[in-house]
């Protein structure tokens, strides 16, 4: 416990805020392979209206295990009757990561980023620390393992919301993965791409 808290603590204080994804950053190409198979791309997801996205750190994090309910009891419906597309992403392989939607019954795409690509270049990833490894390692086993990527990155998690031109209108990146993004604050975003559409 007393090393995932430091874990956590040392992301806060040493985080580079500058280097976030953030509200006006155009968002380059990009695809996502959905856990039933389906290649999801940047420009297919802008197709019928503004994209919801959030990064999550894999399959069996607890954390996670309850934002994404919550989120498709709380957020989903909302960004839907927007008319925008929400995409939980996370690096694990489509394989392992299915178990999540299937439990939750979750009612929006889950997907993979590969090798963490768009993460990188969103400026979201973050390493484990020497002690998390060595506990890691102590059980058994190492995140590469487990998410299927063979390294210790994993995105911070972060909701990012962006509009039809490709711009970021909405990001929220938090260090500490105990800490999610309020959905009143995306429903907020998408209604105001909408409204700015509509003008």
């Amino acid at each position: 416990m007393r090393i995932n808290i430091d874990q956590r603590q040392l992301l806060v204080d040493t985080a580079d805020r500058s280097g976030f994804v953030k509200a006006g950053d155009k968002v380059d190409a990009f695809a996502l392979k959905e856990v039933g198979g389906a290649e999801l791309s940047l420009r297919r997801l802008l197709e019928t209206g503004p994209l919801v996205l959030v990064f999550f750190r894999f399959e069996g994090c607890p954390a996670c295990n309850i934002a994404l309910p919550y989120y498709n009891a709380h957020l989903a419906p909302a960004v839907k009757e927007l008319g925008a597309t929400l995409v939980a992403v996370s690096p694990q392989v489509p394989e392992r990561l299915v178990g999540i939607k299937e439990r939750h019954n979750l009612d929006f795409l889950v997907a993979t980023d590969f090798g963490n690509d768009l993460a990188r270049k969103l400026g979201i990833l973050y390493g484990y620390d020497e002690p998390s490894r060595q506990a890691a390692l102590a059980k058994g086993t190492s995140i590469g393992d487990i998410t299927g990527t063979g390294t210790w990155e994993l995105p911070m998690p972060a909701t990012i919301v962006i509009d039809q031109t490709g711009t970021v209108r909405f990001a929220d990146v938090s260090p500490d993965w105990l800490v999610r993004t309020e959905p009143e604050n995306v429903i907020q975003a998408v209604h105001l791409i909408r409204e700015r559409a509509a003008a």
